[in-house]
């Protein structure tokens, strides 16, 4: 990827307020412009946004006209973000939510946000199942959801792992395979986060 100023600064802000190094990395992020663009996403939901790396990217892939949602429960991983998204100059266009994905996403199915034609998942492992259910609720036939850190360097075959992100993510990949209402795969990256992956689900059913 070549250098860009505003996801330079973006990670580097991040690094220097010690934010956790979770975002995804750039060619990653690239992905997630692709898909959204080949989707001709008009309306983002991002569960997670950490300091706002992913949220750039997803952001830039929107039509002139379109929004993006991403939810954030740590105050001070809200500040960074809000800067970081400032300085790329999508304030405009992203609405970030500050509180618990748990408590915000009914607040958004409340208000009539939704549905979305592009939803990321991202945020903490254990609830990806909970997460997985909001997706369905305010998505429609022919969204994209889409989640990160599915594979964990190879420790989502482990059954008996006493990691409960991986038990989290175990459970939403079960529940993905078993979920009528959508077609979905997993595609297992490696790079410069490690050995991972990313599911990849259409909503094909209301």
């Amino acid at each position: 990827m070549p250098p860009d100023p505003a996801l330079d600064a973006a990670l580097e802000a991040s690094a220097t307020e010690g934010l956790p190094p979770h975002n995804v990395s750039p060619n990653q992020g690239k992905l997630l412009l692709l898909l959204a663009q080949i989707h001709r996403a008009n309306s983002i939901l991002e569960i997670g946004t950490l300091g706002g790396y992913s949220t750039i990217w997803l952001a830039r892939a929107l039509p002139t006209d379109g929004r993006l949602i991403t939810l954030e429960a740590d105050p001070k991983h809200a500040e960074i973000a809000r800067a970081n998204i400032a300085r790329a100059g999508l304030a405009k266009v992203v609405d970030l939510r500050l509180g618990r994905a748990l408590d915000t996403l009914p607040q958004l199915a409340a208000e009539g946000c939704g549905p979305f034609d592009l939803i990321f998942i991202d945020a903490d492992k254990p609830s990806n199942p909970d997460y997985f259910a909001w997706a369905l609720k305010l998505s429609r036939r022919g969204t994209l959801i889409i989640a990160d850190n599915v594979v964990r360097n190879g420790a989502v075959i482990d059954a008996a792992s006493s990691d409960l992100s991986v038990q989290g993510v175990r459970r939403f990949n079960e529940l993905l395979a078993i979920e009528p209402r959508v077609s979905a795969t997993a595609i297992q990256t490696v790079g410069s986060k490690g050995y991972d992956g990313f599911a990849i689900a259409i909503v094909t059913a209301d």
